[in-house]
Parts: C-alpha cells; structure tokens; sequence
C-alpha cells in the first residue's frame, strides 16, 4: 500500500516541524514550505494526496491558493489553517473550497484526524458558489477567538450550502439571533428574506395567525387576508426566536410545516408550500419542557437537526478584550467620546459574572464612554459601575446555588493568577476555605451541640472534633460535647 504524501505551507518553521513530526509519527509522507511559490509547483507536478495551508504566507494569501489547487485538481483536499480565528476566515474558506478549516492553535491529534478524515472521504466537497469578498471584518456579527466560538464559526462555514434546520441555545444575552443572521448571510439564501419572530413576545392567541397567515373572516377582526411570516420568509430563512414559549397549538402546525413541507392559512383550506429554512433558539431546555408536557417530543426531533450552544461569556471571558474594543469603536462611531479600558479595569471586566452576558458587556461599554469625562477608564470606575448594576440574586434553582457562588470566586481567583497558579495544594486550601464556615455556622445553628452538628453534616462524632482542631474552629461552650 502506498503511504499518502501531505504538503504542508507555514512560514514559522516551528509549526511546519511540529506538523511535519506528527504526521510522518502518524505514517505518513510530509514534504514541508514556507511560501505558496513551492506549494503551487509541487501541487502542478502532481504531488500530494492532501495539503495544509496557512492562510498568510509572505508571497500569497492561502485562501486565494485554494481555488487555483481545485481547478486543476479538484480531487486535492485542502486543509486551511489560520491564527486570524474569525468568522469570515472559516466561511471564506468553506466557500472556496476547503475540506477543513482549523484555527490556531490547534490540537495534533485533531489535525492529524482531519488528515485521515480526508484521505477517506469518497470524493470532495463541491465548493459553496457564493461571493465573500467584499464581506468587512469590522462587521462581522460574531466576535471572539476563544475554542467555544471557533467551533461556532466551523459549524456555520459548514452549514453555508445545507438547508438544514437549526435550534441555538443559550443564556439571554449570549447572540442568538447573531448567528442566526450568520447562518442566513453566509448561507445559500443569502438573497432572499430573512425574518424573525419572538414567540415570547406575541400574545398566545395571535401566534398561529402571525406565523400561518390569515384569511379574511377568520376570526372577529380579521378585516381582510393578512400574510403570515412563512410567507413573508419565502425563499428566504425564518428565525423563531423563544421556540421554548410556543403553544402546543401552534407546535402542531409548524410540526406539519416540517413534515410535509406545506402550511394552511387561519381559515384557508388550501395548501400553501413553505420554501423557507427554519432556524430556531431558545433559552430554555427544550428536554425539561417535554418532560413537563409543554413541548412537543417529535417538534424537538424536527427541529433539532443542528444543534449550535452559545456559551455564556463567563464561559469565554478571552474574548471579553476584544468585544470590550469593538463596542468602545461603535460607540465612538455613534458619536460618543472615545474611550481607552486601562489594563486593571479590563482584569476586572473578565473576573465579572456577566449574568446578562455579551448585552451586559456592551450596555456597560456604552455608559462608560457617554457617562466618564475621562479619556482612560480605570478599575475604580469599573468597580463602581459593577456595583451599582445591583444585580438580582437568583435562587438556588435559578443559579446552581453553592455550586454557582464557588464557581464566581474561584474564576475570579484563576483570572487574577493566570499562568501564576501555586505549584500545589489548591484542591486542599479550596476544601479548607469551605468546610471551616460550613461547619461553624452549623456549631452556631446547633448552638454548640457536637452530637447534633454531626448528625446534620453527616460526619462522624470523632471526625467533627478532630476538623474542629485541624481548622481551629471555636468551639460554642454551653452545647453537648
């Protein structure tokens, strides 16, 4: 059996080596470059069974590269790697023909998948027709390098010459309806309508006619025929936004919309086509809705044909920087003062909660650049803002409870350390700094009693005693001993 060769492009001739190894570990043939120059020729000469190519090379952009190797032979398959991380570098290479996009860094073994992956697809991947080169950097609507929205960018590449449908969840805040437009404005409907509908934001008994349509006379009111947002989405992508909060009614309709591909007025009776790629969000889990009763099993299967997450920001606080940067740059292009986030200020934006997550960030970016005279916003301004957000303290069922508050302090406490973490005993010091207030408020609440407070934390007699030693707890005199 003949061992497949790989041409790899980098100018750093670190990574080329470090890919080099990997590979020939791997079984395979590695010729390696640092310019697009000798990837052409080899690619000419009939070389290589796949190649990997960096996108910024000193005598060619990597992305222009790829049409050029697809024309003459257009069963090479191309792996497009890239620092860049953005939205446009991943869509920009799908559309021009790449089996894989991969940002930096990147993990060895999943290259060395991708590699294996592509030696054994049956045959390539047609290019998406589409025309992403006058699309702007600075307008992208998802921003962010962090792994969670790399994977994000991947999916939506991916998915620019499919129709399937998609449900994006996510915490309020986290972008929803963003890569809803992504998935619309990089996709092959791009030319046709896209329209948004809120679930949660129609009264229950006017869904069924917002969605659907209605005839004249349907009901008392309807003055003459009304179009529905399916066909008002003709050919184009429609968003429902809070799926979670539509009734079971209207569940059943739009079921039958994606079953059959058809629909009915309120009050027609003839069939009508739906051309329309359905992508839905939510923040609710759909699987506790259904075991409640108020979702529909066989909807949610539909539906959920793509699954996209957002993460909250607490989840990516990397990217807090530069979203921080770009709502600073549109604000300013509002005609708000410009403003400059001092580095303690920004530490102090990445320990913060974020509870209204990417929608909290940006409010908060917008006050302080119409609010604060000063030109370099500092930490104590920041501090004060935070402060006077008063947000509202969620139960436990709403926040995680314990589990929630450990998690902000301990994120807090790895964002002020980065890479200066202890050598050791951070898991002891953490079960320390917990059990010494838990078990002397339980001391307090048992007034003392040792017998009692064993039995409510569960601990043995002889147990309590010696974690009250070891953490030099003061012991309550007047309680069972």
């Amino acid at each position: 059996m003949t061992t497949a060769t790989v041409l790899v492009a980098d100018d750093d001739a670190g990574i080329r080596t470090v890919i080099g190894r990997a590979l020939e570990r791997a079984g395979y043939e590695v010729r390696v470059t640092s310019n697009a120059a000798t990837l052409w020729r080899w690619v000419c000469d009939g070389q290589g069974d796949v190649v990997i190519t960096d996108v910024l090379m000193p005598d060619e952009n990597g992305l222009d590269l790829v049409p050029r190797i697809r024309k003459i032979r257009p069963e090479l398959r191309i792996v497009v790697m890239s620092a860049q991380s953005t939205l446009l570098t991943a869509v920009k290479a799908t559309e021009r023909g790449a089996f894989e996009y991969l940002p930096k860094p990147f993990d060895l073994n999943e290259l060395v998948g991708i590699v294996r992956r592509a030696l054994e697809v049956p045959k390539p991947r047609a290019p998406v027709e589409q025309n992403t080169d006058n699309l702007d950097e600075q307008k992208l609507p998802l921003i962010g390098r962090s792994p969670a929205m790399q994977e994000i960018y991947r999916t939506v590449a991916r998915l620019m010459g499919t129709d399937l449908t998609v449900v994006i969840t996510g915490e309020s805040g986290t972008g929803k309806e963003l890569v809803a437009r992504a998935l619309h404005d990089y996709g092959k409907r791009r030319s046709g309508p896209f329209v948004a509908i809120n679930m949660a934001a129609i009264p229950r008994d006017l869904i069924e006619s917002e969605l659907f349509g209605h005839e004249k006379g349907a009901f008392t009111g309807a003055t003459h025929r009304s179009a529905g947002r399916f066909e008002q989405a003709e050919g184009g992508t429609l968003f429902l936004d809070e799926i979670g909060d539509m009734p079971r009614e209207a569940q059943t309709r739009l079921l039958r919309v994606l079953q059959e591909g058809e629909y009915t007025t309120v009050g027609g009776r003839s069939p009508i086509q739906a051309d329309v790629r359905i992508v839905a969000a939510t923040h609710h889990d759909l699987r506790q809705l259904i075991r409640q009763g108020l979702f529909r099993e066989d909807l949610y299967f539909r539906l959920n044909v793509v699954p996209i997450r957002l993460p909250p920001l607490r989840e990516r606080t990397a990217d807090i920087p530069e979203l921080v940067r770009y709502f600073l740059a549109k604000a300013s292009g509002e005609g708000l003062p410009e403003k400059i986030i001092d580095t303690a200020a920004m530490d102090r934006l990445k320990s913060y909660r974020w509870s209204g997550n990417v929608r909290e960030l940006e409010n908060l970016v917008r006050r302080l650049s119409a609010l604060y005279s000063d030109e370099v916003i500092g930490v104590g301004i920041v501090e004060a803002e935070l402060a006077d957000a008063s947000p509202v303290v969620a139960g436990p069922e709403e926040e995680g409870g314990l589990g929630h508050s450990v998690e902000r302090h301990l994120r807090t406490y790895f964002n002020a350390h980065g890479e200066n973490l202890p050598t050791s005993g951070l898991f002891d010091r953490v079960i320390r700094e917990v059990e010494r207030p838990l078990i002397t408020l339980t001391l307090e609440a048992t007034r003392g009693n040792q017998i009692r407070a064993a039995e409510v934390l569960g601990l043995n007699r002889n147990t309590l005693r010696k974690k009250i030693r070891e953490l030099s707890i003061p012991v309550i005199r007047g309680g069972a001993r």
